[in-house]
């Protein structure tokens, strides 16, 4: 893949640059995600959706904060999460049952290269399209993709065909959302995915590929609310009638979508 042209880090100036950002780029993960009074309503979430000993796919797991919520609801927990720094972290921190896998997910194994924000970490992304449409989108005014990190990729396919089929699946790509459902052919039977309020449209179309693979019935999560926005599961037409109406400056969040 072949990064935008502001991804730079070369030069020992650069690369002394990058570390001082990356470094600060972590504390910022750390201070927004590593919350505890968001891990408790992530845990108390997943409790009511999985049972104890269900296996969970958690893609794009950054910090931890859901891993840590789905062990702590009983769930057995396969993590993935690409970027080295984070994964390290996750390592050391994660409960030991907890198998945490230094890769990315995708439509193909293989490897490729992610452009990283060193000082916004959470919006690293394996997607041209999602550095392209973020330079332009609301609330992205201070991001800069810096610098590369080479990562493997993975199938969600590979992973069951090694861990067995999971309850559930998270993903949270920034972007490359469309990739990681290419990869999948097995019956999940419940996915979430990001949607982004600024970026709209990444939301609108996996809404469709969601609905194409057997997904009918949905539900939105709000920022680290932990908690159904909805009483009941909705229709993919409600679903894009309310991702079309989102302010560009509502919070981010999670569609939920199960078979039925």
């Amino acid at each position: 893949m072949t990064l935008p042209s502001e991804v730079t880090g070369t030069g020992a100036a650069g690369r002394l640059i990058g570390r001082l950002n990356a470094g600060i780029g972590f504390v910022r993960s750390l201070a927004i995600y590593h919350d505890p009074v968001a891990l408790y309503r992530w845990r108390r979430f997943y409790a009511l959706l999985l049972d104890p000993g269900d296996l969970v796919f958690d893609v794009g797991a950054h910090v931890g904060t859901r891993s840590r919520a789905m062990r702590g609801a009983g769930a057995k927990v396969v993590a993935l999460e690409p970027q080295a720094a984070f994964a390290a972290f996750l390592r050391r921190t994660l409960p030991r049952d907890v198998t945490v896998l230094e890769m990315a997910a995708g439509q193909t194994p293989g490897a490729t290269s992610m452009a990283i924000s060193s000082r916004h970490p959470t919006v690293s992304t394996l997607s041209n399209e999602f550095v392209r449409d973020g330079r332009e989108a609301s609330g992205f005014e201070h991001v800069r993709w810096d610098r590369r990190q080479e990562v493997d990729v993975v199938t969600l396919d590979a992973l069951i065909a090694r861990f067995g089929l999971p309850r559930y699946a998270k993903i949270d790509v920034e972007g490359g959302e469309r990739e990681v459902l290419s990869g999948l052919s097995s019956p999940v039977p419940l996915l979430s995915v990001e949607y982004l309020p600024a970026l709209p449209h990444l939301a609108l179309d996996l809404a469709e590929q969601l609905e194409d693979m057997g997904y009918s019935r949905f539900n939105v999560v709000a920022g680290e609310g932990g908690a159904f926005l909805w009483d009941g599961w909705r229709g993919k037409a409600e679903l894009s009638a309310w991702l079309g109406d989102l302010p560009p400056d509502a919070l981010s969040g999670d569609i939920y979508a199960r078979r039925t």
